[in-house]
């Protein structure tokens, strides 16, 4: 069959949903290589997932029917695996792996071209059999240091090898899928500060995202504005007070040893970090500590945690992977939206321990798939020396899944689950019910593990007195031993039969099926646009590079829809126009009848951070791996505010943080009639400003930087001469127009010592002055500074002069366009992964 063929019965499926249908279509339908579809609907797909895991539970004692598994799949209404495991389970014509997330290794921290070369290899031979990786590269040497090879020259650092990873994920796709990349690198390596600006430079690392893993030790010492020491290899050092002292900041210095030392301020960095994810929504925040602290699987040996996967709900040891099925919140709620709605937890309780059986089935089923992934290796032509490297690989994660078994069972719909049980997100009511939603899911997935432990053997590494202090693990066995003695009694005997179970993860396209909100994440929003492309031309609102014409609609959420279905009858009007459909109301009423429904201040752009975070520090107490989620801020949130996110989120004990302020990625903007100009902002009598020190082509310069609203406005530049040398100690100050021509430059050292130019045009030559002044012109009247870059860059003639200012811009440059690849529209994030809302692509799957 055609994918033209069995539309109309896939849309007939999910009500209407052109886009759902479309995406369950080309992303989960069995299909062979010619494209050729096996499967109508998804009911066909339903039967094919339960028969395979009926066939993996008769295998075990007290097995599953296949109708009951298949009730529970059925209609995305209960149980939902994620994009692998629906692709691939029982799917004979694709030999990929059910695994969503791989976390690679350091092959044994090898620092050398080899291991760099592997790892980049391994990547992509997990690129395309559908997995999303991770890769940790804190154990390759910092630029400047010395290497080891024949001619000891110094390296250029671990950061040079991010753009080569992106690069290769970008080249590979699978069904479609695009490959998705987590790079991270530990605030104690020397090259950290690098790292987190490697995104800004126009055009780089579009193919991963990158996380900073901070700890403890660096947070008190952000707390309390102390030095921080950074090493290589990355180690605990305790270094004499006057040794410290005597430490140039933010020079790399060589010890005996042959490692590496660096001392930094704390607070400097941590503001890098901070505004530059204002900026840009990157880097994340990895909290390492909380992670290695709270990790049931950290607490035996080689499951050490690594790395995370590309959207940080997973983190992983070496060469583990992990399968994800989430359970559909909104399910279990009985009249939602009314009055009278109740969460069904007997219910929930029992399907999360089938949920986890099935997650066990779902190990052994990887088992298989890599199984024949092996066969394959050994039957394909190439040579051993050339396919050994994919043939290792798979080996090795065999062997974690056969040892640990772990799993990510974890939620979808926690929005929509809240919202029809008249509870509005963020709220201390509705905090409280999801943390109770997810304790109970974090006891009985536990309790199902032990059931499963008794039946089927524990995990090969477990040991009850290797985990019997972890945090998380003597929680959960509270609440067991409270709720359930028996199957307690059964712990100390039996042990459990998962290294890990829980997490929750963005849905990504799956939210599309089962048509509710995305995993733990609010309602997105209650109604937006939605592109489509289009050949009638009156219909055409936006025309894109290759002249593709697109058209614009309103889309409603799901749930809102089936909200005003249920109470339309009881709004002011009802009773006298009748029901009035969607489609008609205006703006005006539109956001009138929103203020009547639970999604009104639930909304992403809505719900208070603070609640947010609060919220998400408390859910992750439940949750043995991490949770995916995107603080969404308006977009004239300041960095100070970041600041507090980023803190709190510390300080509350979450796993991770990622905040998307809007606007920080800019989409493609539809084409306009007209061009408008833009007159420069005013320039107050005061702005502060960067002072940084280059020497360019032998030549040394000394360049102001002024800003408003933390954004370049003004620059000047000019020669430090043997007569003026500028205090190197000062890089923050405040210019002053005091009248034309005449600018006041005061500065001040880390020792609050002043310094005072009475005025900077004199220090300029005549040639500096014009050409400093085009380009504060071109900054005054709105031209991002990355077009300025791009346009230095572009000079035949690059002087001393022009690549002095590039290098300074270039701190000020955000990511290129951050574009749907599908439609061009505009992507947003949720869950931690950056979605389409105009065409529905999701780049986690």
């Amino acid at each position: 069959m055609t994918k033209e063929e069995i539309l109309p019965q896939v849309i007939e499926y999910f009500k209407n949903d052109k886009l759902a249908a479309g995406a369950w279509i080309d992303k989960y339908a069995m299909k062979d290589k010619l494209g050729n579809v096996y499967e109508r609907t998804p009911i066909d797909m339903f039967h094919r997932l339960a028969k395979e895991f009926a066939r993996i539970e008769k295998n075990y004692s007290n097995a599953i029917s296949e109708e009951k598994i298949f009730e529970l799949l059925d209609g995305f209404k209960y149980l939902v695996p994620q994009g692998s495991p629906m692709f691939g389970i029982g799917n004979s014509f694709s030999i990929t792996s059910l695994s969503n997330c791989f976390v690679l290794g350091s092959n044994n921290d090898a620092d050398s071209y080899g291991s760099i070369f592997r790892t980049d290899e391994e990547l992509v031979q997990l690129s395309k059999r559908r997995g999303g990786v991770g890769i940790n590269i804190s154990h390759l040497r910092p630029s400047g240091s010395c290497a080891n090879n024949a001619d000891l020259g110094a390296m250029a650092g671990a950061v040079l090898y991010t753009n080569r990873y992106s690069r290769s994920t970008q080249e590979v796709a699978q069904n479609n899928r695009r490959g998705a990349l987590m790079i991270l690198m530990s605030i104690e390596h020397p090259d950290a500060e690098k790292f987190i600006d490697a995104k800004l430079a126009d055009g780089a690392i579009t193919g991963a995202n990158i996380s900073v893993r901070v700890t403890d030790k660096f947070m008190e010492a952000v707390k309390n504005d102390y030095d921080f020491i950074q090493t290589f290899p990355i180690k605990d050092i305790i270094l004499e007070v006057d040794y410290q002292k005597g430490l140039q900041y933010d020079k790399l210095v060589s010890l005996e040893d042959g490692s590496y030392i660096k001392k930094i301020k704390a607070k400097r960095l941590w503001y890098k970090i901070i505004s530059n994810a204002h900026h840009s929504a990157e880097p994340g925040i990895l909290f390492w500590d909380n992670i290695l602290r709270e990790s049931p699987a950290d607490c035996y040996k080689g499951f050490r945690t690594h790395g995370t996967n590309p959207c940080a709900e997973l983190p992983l040891c070496e060469y583990d992977s992990c399968r994800l099925l989430a359970i559909n919140l909104y399910s279990y709620v009985i009249n939602p939206f009314k009055k009278n709605a109740l969460f069904d937890e007997e219910k929930f309780k029992e399907d999360i321990i089938i949920a986890q059986r099935l997650m066990d089935d779902l190990v052994d089923l990887e088992i298989e798939k890599i199984d024949k992934i092996l066969s394959k290796i050994k039957k394909d032509p190439e040579a051993l020396d050339i396919k050994s490297v994919e043939f290792n690989l798979w080996h090795k994660i065999r062997d974690k899944a056969i040892k640990g078994r772990r799993t990510g069972l974890g939620i979808t719909a926690e929005g929509d689950m809240l919202a029809a049980l008249g509870l509005t997100y963020g709220s201390d009511k509705a905090i409280k019910h999801s943390v109770e939603i997810h304790k109970t899911l974090a006891t009985y997935s536990y309790i199902s593990s032990i059931i499963l432990a008794k039946e089927r053997g524990h995990c090969e590494v477990w040991e009850k007195e290797r985990e019997k202090d972890n945090p998380f693990v003597k929680r959960v066995l509270k609440e067991i031993k409270e709720r359930d003695p028996h199957t307690y009694s059964w712990y100390e005997k039996y042990g459990r039969r998962n290294i890990a179970n829980l997490t929750i993860a963005p849905a990504g396209t799956t939210s599309l099926m089962t048509q509710t909100s995305s995993g733990i994440e609010p309602c997105f929003n209650v109604a937006y646009k939605r592109r489509r492309r289009t050949i009638d031309k009156s219909k055409a609102i936006f025309t894109d590079e290759q002249g593709e014409m697109f058209e614009e609609y309103y889309v409603f959420h799901h749930k809102f829809v089936e909200w005003y279905d249920l109470n339309w009858s009881k709004l002011s009007w009802g009773n006298t126009e009748g029901k009035k459909s969607l489609e008609s109301f205006d703006k005006e009423n539109l956001d009138a009848l929103i203020t009547l429904s639970p999604y009104y201040k639930a909304t992403a752009a809505d719900v208070d951070w603070v609640a947010k975070v609060r919220m998400q520090g408390e859910i992750q107490k439940w949750v043995d791996h991490s949770i995916s989620a995107t603080t969404n801020i308006p977009k004239d949130t300041s960095i100070e505010t970041v600041d507090q996110i980023y803190m709190t989120a510390y300080e509350s004990g979450c796993k991770g943080m990622t905040i998307y302020r809007e606007g920080s990625r800019s989409g493609i903007l539809i084409n306009e009639d007209k061009l408008p100009y833009i007159d420069a902002v005013k320039r107050p009598e005061k702005l502060h400003c960067d002072i940084y020190q280059k020497t360019v082509l032998k030549q040394d310069w000394t360049i102001l930087v002024g800003k408003l609203d933390n954004k370049p406005y003004e620059i000047f530049a000019y020669h430090q001469l043997p007569n003026h040398q500028f205090p190197s100690k000062i890089s923050k100050g405040v210019i002053t127009k005091i009248k034309s021509c005449v600018y006041t430059l005061t500065g001040t050292d880390e020792y609050a010592k002043s310094y005072v130019i009475p005025n900077i045009i004199d220090l300029l030559d005549n040639g500096d002055k014009v050409s400093t002044r085009q380009f504060s012109l071109m900054l005054r009247h709105h031209i991002d500074p990355k077009w300025i870059v791009k346009d230095i860059a572009s000079y035949a003639i690059v002087t001393s002069f022009s690549k002095a200012i590039e290098r300074v811009l270039r701190n000020y440059t955000q990511n290129d366009f951050e574009k749907c690849p599908e439609c061009g529209g505009k992507l947003t994030r949720e869950d931690g992964c950056a979605k389409c809302l105009l065409c529905g692509y999701s780049k986690c799957g």
